[in-house]
């Protein structure tokens, strides 16, 4: 555990872990003007925390100022955001009518699979193994989401800032999809978790054995 800490630590004073915590930053501020139904400047910060997302990770790569910290801080951003998101539509729904309301249970998905994925990493680091990299169907779901949050924020009946309301049955069918999406991109992680608990195993047995 040590060790880790130690390399935890080991070259964190970076642009793209700066940018990760800036990210972490704007998270209150999103919730904060979204409750208070400025859209627009909620979906502003919004876009603002994707850029910062997209640009941590090509300055990472580009001037090789990839860390530990930053493999942790990265996702974690990601995962605040998303359970922030998530919190905030399960309110607005939950405060509708009809069946917008009823389908308002469907952002426990999201809200569950972010928990125990945050959970689940904390979990492997007291453990002493490293939390897997994003796998494409996490990519892809966490871009669904964010497009398809961000749609609703425009175009979603009742909220939409545009105007122009697509109908609740487009909407929910939206949301449906990224729930699944999710919930294999949940999945996806599973076998990498597996792996490593029985590579850490075996090297103990190993070490007994000697």
């Amino acid at each position: 555990m040590k060790e880790y800490l130690k390399e935890l630590t080991k070259g964190c004073w970076t642009v793209p872990n700066l940018l990760s915590v800036l990210r972490i930053i704007m998270i209150p501020f999103f919730a904060y003007y979204f409750m208070q139904k400025e859209l627009l400047i909620a979906v502003i910060i919004l876009v603002l925390s994707g850029l910062t997302d997209f640009f941590d990770g090509k300055i990472a790569r580009r001037f090789n100022q990839i860390s530990t910290l930053g493999k942790i801080l990265d996702p974690l951003a990601d995962k605040l955001t998303q359970i922030t998101i998530a919190v905030v539509f399960f309110i607005t729904f939950w405060r509708a009518d009809g069946l917008v309301h009823t389908f308002s249970v469907i952002f426990l998905i999201f809200l569950i699979k972010e928990a125990v994925m945050v959970l689940g990493a904390v979990a492997m680091i007291i453990l002493g193994l490293k939390p897997g990299a994003a796998e494409m169907p996490g990519k892809v779901a966490t871009f669904a989401f964010y497009l398809i949050m961000i749609s609703i924020m425009f175009f979603g009946p009742g909220i939409g800032i545009t105007g122009i309301y697509y109908p609740d049955v487009v909407m929910i069918v939206l949301i449906s999809i990224s729930a699944i999406l999710t919930l294999i991109a949940f999945c996806s992680y599973i076998p990498g978790v597996k792996q490593q608990l029985r590579e850490k195993k075996e090297k103990k047995s190993a070490e007994n054995i000697q």
